[in-house]
């Protein structure tokens, strides 16, 4: 009998960032697809998805690696509360910044560093580009057309 894992977003980045060559990062990308994977490369690399959320850091305290309550792929659904555009543009500001540490605070250290790459629009790994995000998932990712 086989089963198939899911890996958690950061260890899917983690192997593709360590993978030798782009077709191999695709590959890897690729073969561990999920939604949570697919909103993060979202949220990050597509230029007209922007954060609803105060420049820096957020004070949090990273989650016990091995006491972890939730994970990314059950909470990627509260992104619509921090990104603009979306139904948490009504909160005020000090309420979605508390949905994002609640959310980081509730998921992997790893994956809460990937989430605080991704609202700065920060590359998620060596070679995780923009560019081999849309090689992977083909018209996943907007990019707007240079001026």
């Amino acid at each position: 009998m086989s089963y198939h894992v899911t890996k958690k977003v950061f260890e899917v980045i983690d192997m593709a960032t360590n993978a030798k060559t782009k077709a191999e990062k695709i590959e890897i990308l690729q073969k561990h697809q999920t939604q949570a994977l697919k909103d993060v490369l979202l949220g990050t690399y597509d230029d007209y998805v922007e954060w609803n959320l105060p420049d820096g850091k957020p004070p949090y305290e990273p989650a016990d690696e091995n006491g972890i309550p939730s994970n990314l792929l059950k909470q990627t659904k509260k992104f619509n509360n921090i990104v603009k555009g979306g139904p948490g543009d009504k909160f005020p500001a000090f309420k979605r910044e508390m949905i994002f540490i609640r959310l980081i605070e509730s998921i992997h250290p790893k994956d809460a560093e990937l989430l605080l790459k991704m609202v700065v629009k920060k590359q998620l790994g060596k070679g995780i580009t923009k560019k081999l995000v849309e090689e992977a998932f083909p018209r996943l990712i907007r990019i707007k057309p240079p001026t």
